[in-house]
Order: structure tokens, then sequence, then C-alpha cells
């Protein structure tokens, strides 16, 4: 019964996570911005919050004790970027190497990619060393805290002013597909619009949050079960799980020779990982 929840769970947070990005990229087009905002922060956000969702849920869950609770969110916080910057990668390349061919050079942009990884190294180096701050300096744990989130709005202000020359130089942001929602309903005759995008993004939201919560419930009763620590689970199942929005719409994107979205998709969850999440 424990794996079906997982399994259900989890399906529910990828059809969520694409839902949420292909309305994503249709809000980009709209918004006539780059490539690399719509990778870095759109489909990075969007694609980030099954484990963004699956720590948050779990610190603030009232089921089980309060140290298994804690040991899921700091396994999902911790083994998330790992997760991204190692595995992401490594199955992004071997797809690109597949289709593309070993000769095949990658083409992201390059000022967006330094700019995601300086922003990450700098924000995951602050939070591994929170872990070491005792809970009895709460001052010191709350202004790192702080300087995380400013970080990121930092970051953000950065990504979109360059958006405007990425949009000149050929990198705006383009839909490949229709809403999904309006293929689903185009017997009724629903029209694409600004309120059915917005509409997709809400669905797709709602769909995360509903999968987040039973993806913890589902971890928690696994650990019981096996008699391992939920610490160690969430640290190798969470993220193998939860990453794979990012995977597979890294994946596809590469296939189709949009490098600055593939790699904007990883760089950017783990800059909002990195920032945001601890």
């Amino acid at each position: 019964m424990t794996l079906l929840i997982l399994a259900v769970a989890l399906v529910v947070i990828l059809i969520g996570a694409e839902v949420f990005t292909n309305a994503l990229e249709h809000l980009g087009e709209r918004l006539k911005i780059s490539e690399g905002v719509t990778g870095s922060i759109f489909a990075a956000v969007g694609t980030a919050l099954p484990e963004t969702m699956v720590p948050v849920v779990a610190i603030l869950s009232t089921v089980g004790s309060q140290q298994l609770r804690e040991e899921v969110g700091v396994g999902a916080i911790l083994g998330a970027p790992l997760m991204l910057s190692t595995l992401s990668l490594f199955l992004m390349a071997v797809f690109a190497a597949h289709k593309r061919g070993w000769t095949d050079a990658l083409h992201p942009e390059r000022g967006g990619l330094k700019r995601d990884l300086r922003w990450f190294l700098l924000a995951f180096t602050l939070s591994t060393l929170a872990i070491f701050v005792p809970h009895e300096w709460p001052t010191i744990r709350g202004v790192i805290g702080i300087v995380l989130v400013l970080i990121y709005f930092v970051y953000i202000l950065q990504t979109v002013r360059a958006s405007a020359r990425l949009v000149a130089d050929g990198h705006g942001t383009e839909a490949d597909e229709p809403l999904f929602l309006v293929r689903l309903l185009k017997v009724f005759g629903l029209r694409e619009g600004m309120v059915v995008v917005l509409l997709q993004l809400a669905l797709g939201l709602a769909m995360i949050i509903g999968g987040a919560h039973g993806f913890v419930h589902g971890i928690e009763s696994l650990s019981v079960i096996l008699g391992i620590s939920a610490l160690v689970l969430s640290l190798l199942i969470i993220p193998v799980a939860t990453e794979l929005p990012e995977k597979v719409n890294s994946i596809l994107w590469i296939r189709r020779r949009k490098d600055t979205l593939a790699f904007g998709n990883i760089t950017g969850a783990m800059v909002f990982q990195g920032t945001l999440l601890p």
C-alpha cells in the first residue's frame, strides 16, 4: 500500500510539473522574455516545486515525530542540488550525445550559465555553514536566512535585466506546444489567452502540492517499515524522484537544441534550491 501511495504521488507530481511548465513557456512567450528568464526562473521554479514542497510539507506536517519530519526535510534540501549537479547533468549530456552526436558542442547562453553557477556556489556555501550554527543562536540563523533570500532577489534582478538584450540576440522564448488545457478542452471552443494560462498554472501548482504531501507520508511510512533512517531515504529517494521534471524537461530541450532552456532549467533550480529552500 505504501509503495502504491508513493507511485501515485509521484505520477501526480510529474503531471503537475508538466502542466505547470507548459503554462510557464506560454507565459514567457506572451511576456516576450528571454529563454534565460524562462529557463532559469520560470521553468526552474516550476519544476523545482516538487522538491520544494516535500521539505516544506514535511516540516509543517503534524504526522509522525518531529525528528522524523526534520530528517525528511533536511535530506530533501541537501539531496536536491546534489542530484541536479550530478545525475541530471550527466543524463542530459548522455541524451545529447545520443541524439546529436559526441562531437556536437552544446551552446547555452554563457552569461546566464556563469551567473547561475556563481550565485548557487555562494548561496549553497552559506547554507552549508548554517547547518553548523547551533539552535541556541537563532539570530545568526535568521541573518543567514535573510541573506539567502536577498541573494535570490538580486539574482532575479540580474537575470531579468539581461532579458532585453538576449531577446534582441535571438534568445526569446517560444512555446513549441499549445496549452494543455486548450488541447484538452478544444471541443468546448476554449481559446488560448492569459486567463487560460494562469488557470493552467494554478492547476499544475495544486497537483504538485497534493502529490508532494502524499509523497512525504509515503516516505515516512516506508522508513518505519524498513527500519531505515528517514534522512537516508530522503537523501537518496526523494531527490531522484522529485528531480524527474528537471531531468525530463532538460533532456527534451537539449534534444531540440534549446540548450539555454535545458541548462537554465537545471542551474536556475539549483539557485532556487540553494537560496530559498534552506
